[in-house]
């Protein structure tokens, strides 16, 4: 049996939606838990987009939701005259260090490709997951470092 994932629009898979609110609340609790001022399901559902901004993927394995990871006109809010961004990118656990990171970032790219986009943004931070050797490997290059919300933004830029 094939157990690697399949990368497809969230919009697809609403069903997954309440995994991933966890997950949200869990790894970014300063602003999705409890006392934050995001709203997971809400930030989910609104990227149930298959033409427009935002929309999200999710990679699924099986039953198993693996990761996901978003395309949207906006992420890190210090940084709003940049656009697009590849924002929300989390794989589980269990999911790590297999590929799956990459198998939604190219996904994410690829899409911002066929929508016209000449380059692409991402903001890393600690804890956030992303691996930068993931990001440097696939070409995205360094904008600049900075404070931002409860600790420090990696920005990167990726040509398209």
């Amino acid at each position: 049996m094939d157990n690697s994932p399949q990368i497809e629009l969230l919009a697809d898979h609403p069903e997954a939606i309440p995994a991933l609110i966890d997950w949200f609340e869990r790894e970014w609790a300063p602003y999705y838990g409890p006392t934050g001022p995001g709203d997971a399901e809400h930030d989910l559902r609104h990227c149930c987009n298959r033409e427009e901004l935002p929309m999200a993927w999710v990679a699924i394995a099986g039953d198993a939701v693996c990761g996901t990871a978003a395309l949207k006109h906006e992420s890190v809010t210090t940084h709003r005259h940049l656009t697009p961004w590849l924002a929300a990118l989390l794989v589980a656990p269990a999911f790590r260090r297999r590929g799956v990171g990459e198998q939604l970032i190219a996904a994410v790219e690829d899409r911002a490709r066929q929508l016209g986009f000449d380059c692409l943004y991402v903001g890393t931070g600690e804890g956030s997951g992303t691996p930068e050797s993931v990001l440097r490997k696939r070409g995205w290059e360094l904008v600049e470092r900075g404070p931002y919300f409860v600790s420090e933004v990696t920005i990167r830029r990726k040509a398209l």
